[in-house]
């Protein structure tokens, strides 16, 4: 075989002449440019995404005199706790963020194991009518909360568990299972065939194949799914302020919002009653970022 080159082949071959250093120097001057220019931008949007945080924190640590004096804008003329034991004393902080734990804990985990069940029955088991059973689902997230609040009431009242954690904890398992099934449904069917076949041939039944071979693959978009589980479930006001009218039973949002009712309360302590409830979720999202960045990089890699 004769390995001689053409010259078209030669001619596309040689490296054509270089840029002269004076264009290099200003293309990297310019991209220097435009790096700064986007790092500058990125900056300004941080900065307005922060302020309100910002606010709260500094309102937070003013006394009431303070900031009727110099407003919510002024620094602090002294950093204070006095807000924050105010509002400790009028709310039972304590037991509303139990409360709130031991509900958006338990929403995240019985959802995302109830979305898991039933999106394996509809993305690989391929039952009868499942495009109009998404669409159920698809349309349980969409309806607003308010069109459900009187069923909801009054199932609660005839099953005697109004004004008990569980009530919230069964409505919200079920609206966030609706979603988390409409969403690993369509990942399941990208699961390729032939590994739940080899699964089948080497004797697993079906829980053994979603226990060993689909939930290994699902594993990142279902911590995805407790993160914003756990959240959403933390940041729910209106379903949990009509099933849980008892104080003891009330989530963190709520206990903030009957605060807000009282005309003695001043502005101090509703911004720390706001940085305590915000700081639990904070801390939450901090924890499992790692599990959050990496379950969607997965996500988008499939």
């Amino acid at each position: 075989m004769s390995t001689a080159t053409t010259e078209p082949d030669r001619i596309a071959a040689t490296p054509g002449p270089a840029a002269p250093a004076g264009v290099r120097q200003t293309r990297r001057r310019r991209r220097g440019v435009t790096r700064w220019i986007v790092l500058a931008i990125a900056v300004v949007f941080a900065l307005l995404m922060l302020a309100p945080l910002l606010l709260l924190v500094l309102n937070a640590f003013k006394t009431g005199a303070d900031y009727s004096a110099h407003g919510p804008l002024a620094l602090p003329e002294r950093f204070s706790i006095e807000a924050f034991q105010q509002y400790l004393s009028l709310v039972d902080y304590p037991r509303a963020l139990v409360n709130s734990i031991v509900i958006a804990g338990l929403v995240a985990v019985l959802g995302t194991a109830l979305a898991l069940v039933t999106s394996y029955a509809l993305g690989i088991g391929r039952i009868r009518g499942r495009t109009w059973i998404l669409a159920v689902f698809l349309l349980a997230t969409m309806l607003p909360q308010e069109s459900l609040i009187y069923p909801l009431f009054y199932g609660a009242q005839a099953t005697g568990l109004f004004n008990t954690i569980w009530s919230v904890v069964i409505v919200f398992t079920v609206l966030q299972a609706a979603f988390g099934t409409y969403l690993l449904s369509s990942v399941m069917s990208t699961i390729p065939q032939s590994l739940l076949e080899a699964a089948a041939l080497d004797g697993a039944g079906r829980f053994r194949i979603l226990w060993s071979v689909v939930f290994p693959v699902l594993r990142p978009t279902l911590s995805v799914l407790v993160v914003f589980f756990f959240v959403w479930t933390w940041n729910e006001f209106y379903i949990p302020l009509v099933l849980l009218t008892d104080q003891s039973a009330q989530t963190v949002p709520i206990a903030l919002a009957t605060l807000q009712g009282q005309n003695s309360i001043n502005l101090t302590a509703l911004n720390a009653g706001s940085l305590l409830s915000l700081l639990p979720t904070l801390v939450f999202f901090l924890v499992f970022q790692r599990t959050l960045s990496r379950g969607v990089t997965v996500g988008a890699v499939k």
